[in-house]
């Protein structure tokens, strides 16, 4: 009876590392070879550059540094096993993201991408040229068709690797993830594999790169759609799948199989590992946050002792006249339970000296906003301050709600380098605060449970300006997300004040949101690169 054994190498690469990717590439052979006697070592897509690359793919040394490594590659692979590894590359003039198979010493193939995407976050006809042919390689007995990505989700290039004579597709990939995407990525992979009745290797890339983060979940499906082996999620790793030759086929054999997350797990996973890679790969030494005794701040908090552990988060708790008694209790609460440094700043004094300066120029003016905005851009100042002072990279704690509607304050609570919540809509901070409470307590009830209030006036909620955030964001997800227009979310039945309130209020953040640290994309439309509006204009948002 013939065998196969095949492993996939769901691993996380660095960008522009292109040295390192390739050792990382080299030492994963090795263990396949020793660990799981494999015959064929498979990669996730551009991971010799790491994904996406963008612009450093214009450089005029990215060629030469990409020939390098793959000279290396052939020269110190483990023999007797076939790889396929995803990189871009420079043929005849045009630039194109590839698969290369490298066998004993020898680059035997390339497949160039057929279908490139540009939607949502990718932009790849910025880069690369289509591949117009597919590729089928036989090793060991076993045709291979190779695909990208793309590939899988466009369906032809599928069908034609199948015409040519593929008896075991496998896909190569760096598919982003957002919430749900596991389950409709699995799907696709099963509807595929049925549509073309053949197995199908699905390899894909994990860990965060800038706002994007990848979840894993490589998988083989067999002739019938059927999953026989699933990677876990969010874990990096080496996973075999054994072929057998049976009545003329390669079928594939039953292995681990990872059951899909629950949607607060997997949402919280994403962010775990998107502030975890943002900051390991940045090299920063740990993170300071502001910790006001709110839900936000609370919940970003668990997220970086999570991804980072509690001896390289600083909490900071900034308190002025307004801010509740409770708040002070709850963010010290919290801060003992997770273990992390925490310190207390007063910020009035602060403020009394602004305003003492400010006096003259605002004689004769009634308190607004302004007074407000002044507390948070004090905080802002302090929490700058010890990021310089200890290495330490300042994360924002504003939800994508709020973000949305620009109830966030430009150089005070904006200020820092990366928001695990960015995309995260204030609806789902509670659930996600809940849901990390079923696992240990983090974030003290009394937290979830109260009215949520920026405190920078007596009294205040946020429910005093905005609806309350169940009808906030059941508006933004239609308005952003779905690109409906007012009148059409107004139809579906919800308040027309409501409606132009919200709706306006997004129009005219644009310009807040462009100057929004980056943080973890976890919907279909995150605000960066998703959704690209202008700044100015004078688009009408009626119907």
């Amino acid at each position: 009876m013939q065998d196969l054994t095949l492993v996939m190498a769901q691993l996380d690469p660095l960008v522009g590392d292109i040295p390192g990717n390739a050792d990382r590439a080299i030492e994963a052979v090795r263990e396949a070879r020793i660990e799981h006697g494999a015959d064929i070592v498979v990669f996730p897509e551009l991971f010799l550059s790491g994904y996406p690359p963008e612009d450093l793919l214009l450089r005029p040394s990215m060629e030469t540094r990409l020939r390098e490594a793959r000279s290396r590659m052939a020269a110190k692979m483990s023999r007797d096993v076939l790889v396929i590894i995803g990189y871009p590359g420079r043929r005849e003039g045009l630039s194109y993201n590839l698969a290369g198979l490298l066998y004993n010493g020898e680059w035997i193939g390339e497949y160039a991408k057929q279908a490139l995407p540009n939607y949502q976050v990718f932009d790849e006809r910025r880069y690369f040229a289509t591949g117009e042919r597919s590729l089928v390689v036989e090793h060991k007995g076993a045709k291979l068709g190779i695909l990208i990505c793309e590939d899988l989700w466009y369906g032809e290039p599928v069908r034609l690797a199948r015409d040519d004579g593929a008896d075991i597709l496998i896909t190569l990939n760096a598919s982003p993830y957002h919430l749900d995407k596991p389950s409709e990525r699995l799907s696709l992979l099963e509807a595929r594999a049925a549509e073309v009745s053949l197995p199908l290797v699905y390899v894909n890339t994990i860990g965060g790169q800038d706002e994007l983060v990848f979840d894993g979940g490589s998988a083989c499906v067999d002739a019938e759609g059927q999953p026989r082996v699933v990677a876990p999620y969010w874990q990096a790793g080496l996973m075999p799948v054994q072929f057998v030759r049976e009545a003329g086929r390669w079928v594939p054999q039953e292995g681990e199989i990872e059951p899909l997350e629950e949607p607060e797990e997997s949402l919280y996973c994403a962010l775990v590992s998107g502030v975890r890679d943002y900051v390991n790969k940045s090299g920063f030494q740990g993170v300071v946050l502001g910790l006001s005794g709110g839900i936000d701040s609370a919940l970003t908090l668990a997220i970086a002792v999570d991804a980072l552990g509690p001896q390289r988060v600083h909490a900071v708790m900034m308190p002025y006249r307004y801010t509740a008694d409770m708040s002070q209790e709850d963010a010290a609460e919290q801060a003992r339970l997770l273990g992390v440094h925490y310190e207390v700043l007063p910020i009035e004094p602060m403020v009394d000296a602004f305003m003492t300066a400010l006096a003259d120029t605002f004689a004769g003016t009634e308190r607004d906003t302004t007074e407000e905005n002044l507390q948070s851009r004090c905080r802002g100042v302090l929490l700058m301050a010890i990021s310089n002072k200890k290495g330490l990279m300042v994360l924002t704690t504003g939800n994508k709600s709020e973000m949305a509607v620009g109830y966030a304050t430009l150089y005070g609570d904006m200020a820092g380098g990366f928001n695990a919540l960015k995309d995260v809509y204030k609806s789902w901070v509670y659930r996600l605060a809940r849901w990390r409470n079923t696992q240990s307590l983090a974030v003290p009830e009394r937290v979830i449970a109260r009215p949520p209030s920026a405190e920078l006036a007596p009294d205040q909620k946020d429910t005093d300006s905005l609806p309350d955030y169940d009808a906030l964001d059941a508006i933004l997800v239609r308005y952003i997300e779905g690109d409906m227009s007012a009148e059409a979310i107004i139809e579906a039945g919800f308040e027309r004040e409501d409606v132009y309130q919200v709706v306006k209020l997004v129009d005219r953040n644009e310009y807040k949101r462009r100057q929004a640290p980056v943080g973890v994309r976890v919907t279909p439309r995150g605000f960066g690169r998703d959704r690209r509006y202008p700044i100015v204009n004078a688009w009408q948002p009626g119907e």
